[in-house]
This record gives structure tokens, C-alpha cells and sequence, in this order.
């Protein structure tokens, strides 16, 4: 992997890192070509607290709320955490895979964690998504097909999209058409 513009050993120079263990090595000689987004909130609907990074720690507290006694012994990740104003939150380096898709497929291939890079979006499926989490999906979407020059505009999908009928974020209030825009080459 060569690094891109703000990536160095597979971090984000301006993320703040919060290193989970749920995280492997990729099978070898399998190259990153997909980017997958995802949404989500913890407890349901709430945004903000430390909920979703104690999740991806195996440090959620299941007596806290009951909600998240579902969630007890569950060990899942992401690559990176988009908070609703924008900031950035790094769990895994992308180098790594980080378990994120789950049972999933994209064209025929299965085992989507194997060969693609999530992003969670911090949001649910129908409540509209903030411009800056657009835009800094947008800009750290330009930096990761810089870096693995596989994935394409055409292969950023939905959780939903490797997981049909199981999972359906980003959900209805992702507008794909916006994020595409965002994701344009600016004009200078």
C-alpha cells in the first residue's frame, strides 16, 4: 500500500485514533477495492456519546442500557467513524481487515471484509445525514482511491448492498446523488 496525501502506516493523520482489537490481517495477495458505508447509533436514534467507540472496543457496558445487553459479546469494528459534525474517529488502519460487513457478497465475491474498507456514518436509516458528514465521506473517499487505486465511484456501496434482506443502512436518508457531488473533482 502507498500511502495517500494524510495517511501514514494505514492512519489518518487528522482522525483521532481509538485502536480496536477486532481487527485481522487481510488474506494475502488480496487487493482493497471496495468501500462499504455504513450508519450507526447507539443507543438507537442518539447520537454522540462514547456508545459506538466502547462498542468496537468490547468495552460496552450491556447494564447500561438495554439496548446494549443485544449487543453483549459482540465484536465488530470499522475502519473509521464519521461523526454527525464531521470529525473523524480511526479504528482500524486500512491495511487491516476490520469486521465490518459480515456475512456479505459484491459481484459474486463473498466475504466483503476480505477486500474492502468500512465507514460508518454516525446516523440511522431515516434520519437525514449532515453536510459535513457528506463532505468528509466525500474527502476521505478521494484520499482512499488515491491510495488503493481499486475502488472506484462504482465500488462505494451501501452496508445494504453486501448484505440485502439482513442489513439496510445507509438507509433511505443517505442521498447517494449527494454524496456524489460532494465526491466530484471540485472545480477550480
Amino acid at each position: 500500500m502507498s500511502p495517500g496525501p494524510g495517511i501514514t502506516d494505514g492512519w489518518l493523520r487528522e482522525a483521532r485514533r481509538v485502536p480496536s482489537p477486532n481487527c485481522d490481517e487481510r488474506p494475502e495477495g488480496v487487493a482493497i477495492d471496495l468501500l462499504v458505508v455504513h450508519a450507526i447509533s447507539l443507543p438507537p436514534g442518539e447520537f454522540g456519546g462514547p456508545w459506538i467507540e466502547h462498542l468496537f472496543c468490547n468495552c460496552l457496558d450491556p447494564w447500561l442500557n438495554p439496548y446494549f445487553a443485544e449487543l453483549e459479546g459482540l465484536k465488530v469494528s470499522a475502519h473509521a467513524l464519521i461523526r454527525r459534525d464531521g470529525k473523524l474517529i480511526q479504528f482500524v488502519p486500512f491495511h487491516l481487515r476490520a469486521w465490518h460487513a459480515g456475512v456479505s457478497a459484491f459481484q459474486e465475491r463473498e466475504r466483503c471484509n476480505d477486500f474492502s474498507i468500512g465507514i460508518e456514518l454516525e446516523g440511522e436509516d431515516e434520519r437525514p445525514y449532515e453536510p459535513a458528514q457528506y463532505q468528509a465521506l466525500a474527502d476521505l473517499s478521494r484520499r482512499l482511491m488515491r491510495t488503493f487505486p481499486g475502488i472506484t465511484p462504482q465500488r462505494i456501496v451501501g452496508h445494504s448492498d453486501i448484505a440485502p434482506g439482513r442489513k439496510t443502512d445507509p438507509g433511505p436518508a443517505f442521498d447517494w446523488g449527494r454524496f456524489l457531488a460532494f465526491l466530484s473533482p471540485r472545480k477550480k
